[in-house]
Formats: C-alpha cells, structure tokens, sequence
C-alpha cells in the first residue's frame, strides 16, 4: 500500500501556519524524507455559506497548491484528490493539469470526479445535473489534448475547428475516477486507471449524493464489482484502488494498521490520510508518528 497525505490546504483558520508556500513546501519535503507517496489536495473553488457553516470546507486551487508542492520536492506524487472536471473548460483543465505534470517531471496523479455541491455548480454557472455527461466528456478530451491530438467539435459549453495543446505528455498520467456510486464504479471500469471510494459516515452518504460506503464488507463487493466491469470492457493492466481508512487512529495505531492490511488485502494500493493538528509542528510531528508506527507496519 502507498500513502498520499492531505496538505491541509483547506486550514482557514490557520492561515500562517498552514497556507503559505512555506507549510506546503515543509509538509511535502516531510512526507518525501519520510518516505510516503504523495500529497494531495482537495477541489472547492466556490463553496457555498450554508455548507460550509454545516462543516464543509475551503480549498486552494488544486494545480497551484501542488505546483509549490512540486517545487520543492523530486520524487513524491502529486495528486488531486478531487478535482471537479464539470467545474471546469476541459481545454483549461487538460492544459493545467498537463502543465504540472510536465514540470514536475511526470509526477501527476489526476483524481477526478463529478462533483455534489448544487449551489457550487450555480454559482460556477454549471448544470448540475449533466455533471456526469461534462465529467466523460471533459475525461476524453483531456486524454486526447494530453497525447498532442487535434480535438474538433463542439459540446455543451465549448465549439472548436480544431484545437491543439503542445507539448504532449509522452506518458499520460493516471486517472482516478471518485465516487461510491454504481456510475462512478462503470465511469472507473471503463475510462479510469484507478478507482477513488470515500469512506462514508452512516446516514451522510446521501447529502454528499452517493452511496454508503462505511465498512471493509461494502469495499471488498465494490471492489470485486469494479473488477467485473473492467473485464466485460475488456480493459486489463494496471488499476489502482486509493481509499482512506474506515476508521482514524483514535483506537490506536495498531488497530489503523490491522485495518490498513485488511484493505491491501481485497485489493486496495493507495490511502489517502488528513494528519490534522493544531500547528504546522504539531502536523509534522503526528505525520512523523504516522509514517513510524503506521505506513511502516502496514504489510510487514
């Protein structure tokens, strides 16, 4: 199992400590000298006040915030999770999302998904409901742009003669498809190279417009249910399954990792982890802990 950690980019709160190119750059060198995998970042460009009072939350623009990341860092990956396609042109999307791969080096890992917050999409001026349809289309196009191939047509909020993004990517990064859904599960199957559940909290499932997903039991079916569609779409190779743990560490390290080694074994290869903590030296120090007693263990 590897293991992507949040940047914390989402602190409000706590601007000085952790929304500065300084913190992104001390929390991404940590989790490279510690030996994790990645960091990544969340996507809410436009959350609305009601959400947010309910305990939602603000985010950085995902390519800026890793691009500081990126910087400051050689080896680590560098991951959306998620980016909302339907928020965004996909020529936009594909050409900064393309950008910070090429600069760091191929190091990009694209975490897409439709999206749940309608009154973010009004106020970015997008249908909600054809979020799905903007979500396929925008991962087509941005496959083709990535690859240096003229794309023509037109859609429901673009028309081109003919449109050409250089330079191409000489290997495309992956793309992980978000959601607990059976749409997101067929969308991972037959577009994705990886697939992104989110543990859900009983009952809330429905407010962030899913499905439950709050045990190991779910995540073993889903994941044998995934496995199914990608053979009847004949697709084979390489696919990642990235999920956080069901539980946090409040019952101890060695349960998190007992959990952890359940998970690697119906399948799933990447863990994403918010490490929290009231200070950027606090943060380190609970990431430190982490990758010691935790990442370390898991399939030792």
């Amino acid at each position: 199992m590897k293991f992507s950690i949040g940047l914390e980019t989402e602190r409000v709160d706590r601007p000085g400590e952790f929304l500065t190119g300084e913190s992104v750059a001390e929390i991404a060198q940590a989790v490279e000298r510690l030996g994790l995998d990645a960091v990544f970042v969340t996507d809410h460009p436009a959350p609305d006040d009601r959400w947010l009072a309910g305990g939602g939350h603000h985010a950085l623009e995902p390519t800026v915030a890793l691009a500081f990341a990126a910087a400051a860092t050689t080896r680590i990956h560098l991951h959306t999770h998620i980016m909302v396609l339907a928020y965004r042109s996909p020529f936009l999307a594909a050409k900064a999302l393309a950008s910070l791969d090429l600069l760091s080096g191929g190091r990009l890992i694209c975490g897409v998904a439709p999206g749940y917050l309608r009154p973010e999409f009004s106020s970015l001026g997008v249908d909600f409901d054809r979020r799905n349809e903007l979500t396929d289309e925008s991962i087509a196009m941005i496959r083709q742009l990535w690859a240096g191939q003229s794309v023509a047509g037109a859609g429901p909020r673009w028309k081109a003669k003919g449109v050409t993004q250089l330079p191409a990517l000489a290997t495309a990064p992956p793309i992980w498809i978000g959601g607990n859904t059976g749409r997101a599960m067929r969308r991972a199957a037959e577009l994705g190279d990886g697939w992104s559940p989110f543990p859900t909290a009983p009952g809330l499932a429905s407010s962030a417009k899913t499905s439950d997903l709050s045990n190991i039991g779910q995540l073993a079916e889903r994941i044998d249910r995934v496995r199914d569609l990608r053979a009847s779409a004949g697709r084979d190779g390489d696919f990642d399954v990235c999920c956080g743990a069901f539980h946090s560490g409040g019952d101890g390290a060695g349960a998190l990792v007992d959990e952890l080694n359940q998970m690697t074994e119906i399948g799933v290869t990447w863990n994403t982890t918010m490490i929290g903590g009231s200070s950027r030296a606090e943060m380190l120090e609970q990431l430190e802990q982490f990758a010691t007693e935790v990442a370390s263990q898991v399939g030792s």
